[in-house]
């Protein structure tokens, strides 16, 4: 199956006009049709990962009437086991009937079609892209008047469920903050149903409630973190420590004069870094530092070939905000912390590969040619597969 892009979300609204106009400034709802997400996420791999998956309090937990319903009243415990709980269906079903919402975190870590999804976000949006889902019938709310400290993209993957957006009382708040934004005391700016297929994008500190219908709904609230100046200068205080002038003690009982003269010498030393250039190096390195894909791509990692024979066998980017930086004579990838340095000749592969999340082999022999030869090719991607930075699909 193919997986929704950034610019599937958004449309009609171009990619570029989502950056510009609508990002971190406005809640925009983007109808689609319904059934187009049925793929992403059915019901049956819902299911599948219930029965199979011991999850814990509160990574699985349900919400009723703005409450977190006690996990002892549908979970029983097996000392045996490691996670201890596990879901009683009988009384977890009972739960859901009676108007509870189920909450699962991370489930792009448990459905593989969703981590596809926000792996391509994240190479898109530049930012680290996680999901949790949410489901229920009831005729309550699962949470009461709420802002998140992160964006998120709302994909309605079945039924339909009441929005009311209030916007922002408190300009980017976050979660660390000094001080917390006021309830909205106003009616709602919009009031809507989301519907089956629709997408739903909410900035950060905007106020939200959501309603059940008394009927079905499934939705993957996507979230993601955008860099914001207060992580640069975490960034900038990382970069001090190789300074000897921010190592040593601050003169406490010195006379206020050296005081002053140990002031002047930090402000110099930290306008140095805060250059023109600043913002593009932050972002650039908060993208290298990025950790990799959980991805191991057993069998073919486990032998000495790596990789599947063929040049119909896909590889994944497992980094998927890799930065690569041409030289002269060799071209340097950035990616998981890591920086590898390959031979100038390596740049087009390099630049098809770090371009999206999923290649054929054999498109990225092509990109190489006629300056590499196939085997080349697939040498320079066993490489990268011994460094955590692809891996087989």
């Amino acid at each position: 199956m193919t997986f929704p892009t950034l610019a599937d979300l958004v449309a009609p609204v171009e990619v570029s006009q989502f950056f510009a106009a609508v990002q971190g400034r406005t809640h925009q709802r983007f109808p689609g049709r319904a059934g187009r997400f049925a793929d992403l996420l059915p019901w049956s791999e819902v299911n599948r990962v219930l029965r199979q998956y011991p999850l814990e309090h509160p990574r699985l937990r349900l919400a009723q009437g703005g409450e977190i319903v006690p996990a002892h009243t549908y979970t029983d415990v097996v000392e045996s086991r490691q996670p201890p709980s596990r879901l009683v269906p009988a009384a977890f079903a009972e739960k859901m009937r009676g108007g509870a919402t189920l909450v699962m975190d991370s489930v792009h870590e448990l459905f593989d079609r969703v981590g596809e999804l926000t792996s391509a976000l994240e190479h898109e949006l530049r930012e680290r892209v996680r999901a949790n889902l949410y489901a229920g019938w009831g005729k309550t709310h699962g949470f009461d008047v709420h802002w998140d400290d992160h964006d998120v993209l709302i994909v309605q993957v079945s039924g339909r469920k009441r929005w009311r957006l209030h916007g922002a009382t408190r300009v980017a708040p976050l979660r660390r903050d000094v001080e917390l934004p006021t309830p909205p005391t106003s009616e709602p700016l919009d009031d809507f149903v989301l519907e089956d297929g629709d997408v739903l994008y909410v900035p950060r500190g905007h106020w939200h409630d959501v309603s059940a219908l008394g009927e079905e709904s499934l939705h993957l609230t996507i979230g993601f973190n955008r860099a914001t100046g207060v992580d640069l200068v975490a960034w900038l205080a990382d970069r001090l420590r190789a300074d000897e002038a921010f190592r040593v003690d601050l003169p406490r009982f010195a006379p206020e004069a050296e005081q002053r003269a140990h002031t002047e010498l930090l402000k110099a030393r930290v306008a140095e870094l805060m250059d023109a250039d600043v913002v593009g190096r932050f972002l650039a390195d908060r993208d290298a530092q990025a950790p990799a894909l959980p991805h191991v791509g057993l069998p073919w990692t486990a032998t000495s070939d790596l990789l599947p024979p063929g040049d119909d066998a896909e590889v994944r980017v497992l980094t998927p905000r890799a930065v690569l930086t041409p030289g002269a004579e060799t071209v340097a990838l950035e990616a998981a912390g890591k920086r590898l340095v390959f031979a100038a000749a390596a740049l087009p592969v390099l630049e098809v590969l770090v371009g999206g999340t999923r290649h054929a082999v054999g498109s990225l022999v092509a990109a190489g040619a006629p300056a590499l030869d196939r085997a080349t090719v697939r040498a320079l991607l066993a490489e990268l597969v011994t460094r955590g930075v692809v891996g087989p699909a």
